[in-house]
């Protein structure tokens, strides 16, 4: 998938905001892949458990609350992402610096409104 968007944190359940933004990234037609606790799909993504070696990520946004990010940095860094969103609730300042000192964006926005609003 060329520029892919990765949503971390992601969930089946259609009341959580990994979810909506899933449907949104697919509505815009936007390569989307998912990892989250639990296996399952979201439309036509299917929703990883393992941290798999994805090609040509673009955007990684992230619904982990910043002590479940932890486990992420180093992976997230083998992707060589463009850019990290992070998410309302999701800020975390290390994780800004661990990207920064490795030439990766992050952005604290959310990915719904940046969607909502052609920002994206």
């Amino acid at each position: 998938m060329k520029n892919a968007t990765l949503v971390i944190g992601a969930s089946t359940n259609p009341n959580r905001y990994s979810n909506i933004a899933i449907k949104r990234l697919r509505d815009k037609e936007i390569s989307t892949l998912a990892i989250g606790l639990r296996a399952g799909k979201v439309l036509d993504v299917i929703v990883e458990t393992e941290k798999k070696v994805f090609s040509n990520v673009d955007t990684v946004t992230l619904y982990l609350n910043p002590q479940r990010q932890e486990e992420y940095f180093d992976y997230i860094v083998s992707l060589h992402p463009r850019r990290v969103i992070f998410n309302p609730g999701t800020e975390n300042p290390e994780f800004v610096k661990f990207l920064k000192d490795n030439t990766i964006e992050s952005e604290v926005a959310c990915t719904l409104v940046l969607l909502s609003t052609n920002e994206y």
